[in-house]
């Protein structure tokens, strides 16, 4: 047997009992690949205790970041925010030889670009009924789903959170549109939208994703996609093209489930 790439996201290391389980995390083969999907942790410390921890045991670990990274929480030593936030933490990931969305994609068995995303959201994912985004977040507001993004999550020097997501649009666009070959695209939020579409209160989807990446799976070849942020672990099939959600969520979500927690997902075999 060779290695595997694996995948994992929304490890939440801020509950200790999500931290005990990353403490177990280990590699079936000295060349396992581990993808972590985003939502490593909120407090900037935590996010790279987890990550080098990880790196430490697996032969390559592929971050993508989520939401809570980029929050700058009151009761963060690291007070940076926004896209200066985003810049700190892929200088530390380099630091610990954790690949992020800024580096060349690495390639699966010599043939699989691994393209880990930024991308963020622009509350183009309306909830039924609105015919705006103006009026899908008056909708929200009066249902009283509102993301935590909305006081944590800063999106300096940009004057909005769908602003920066569509400057990252545009750099990921033309770096996907270089690659000659399959990819494996990770994201911490869903890019299509139909993942949204079981969530509990369906008003959130609006802080899930953009309605613009909406063909990216089939434009860039994908032969599969990861990503995170639901807490409904999951595949599904869009478009001909699998997509994994891989998160493990709060204890409260997974402690629950019949399944034991914190699974790492295969999400390619070698081919021999």
């Amino acid at each position: 047997m060779t290695g595997r790439l694996l995948a994992i996201s929304d490890l939440h290391v801020g509950y200790a009992e999500n931290r005990a389980l990353v403490e177990q995390m280990r590699p079936t083969h000295p060349d396992d690949w581990l993808i972590v999907a985003g939502d490593v942790a909120e407090r900037f410390a935590d996010v790279m205790w987890a990550l080098r921890t990880l790196s430490e045991r697996f032969a390559k670990v592929i971050w993508a970041p989520g939401n809570h990274e980029l929050w700058t929480p009151q009761n963060d030593p690291e007070q940076s925010r926004g896209a200066a936030r985003y810049d700190k933490l892929v200088d530390a990931c380099r630091e610990l030889g954790v690949l992020t969305p800024e580096d060349p994609y690495a390639l699966w068995e010599d043939r699989l670009a691994i393209a880990p995303l930024f991308v963020l959201y622009d509350y183009s994912f309306w909830p039924k009924g609105a015919t705006s985004t103006e009026e899908a977040l008056r909708m929200a507001h009066a249902a009283g789903i509102v993301g935590t993004d909305e006081a944590l999550l800063h999106p300096d020097p940009y004057p909005g959170r769908a602003e920066w997501c569509a400057a990252r649009l545009g750099h990921t666009e033309a770096r996907l549109a270089a690659i000659d070959g399959p990819t494996v695209l990770v994201n911490h939020f869903p890019i299509v939208r139909e993942p949204t579409d079981v969530l509990w209160y369906p008003e959130f989807a609006l802080w899930c994703g953009t309605t613009r990446t909406r063909d990216w799976p089939t434009r860039f070849n994908a032969e599969v996609v990861v990503y995170g942020h639901l807490h409904i672990p999951r595949t599904t099939w869009h478009d001909g093209v699998r997509h994994e959600e891989v998160s493990v969520g709060y204890p409260r979500e997974w402690s629950k489930r019949a399944t034991p927690p914190a699974q790492l997902r295969p999400v390619l075999t070698p081919a021999t």
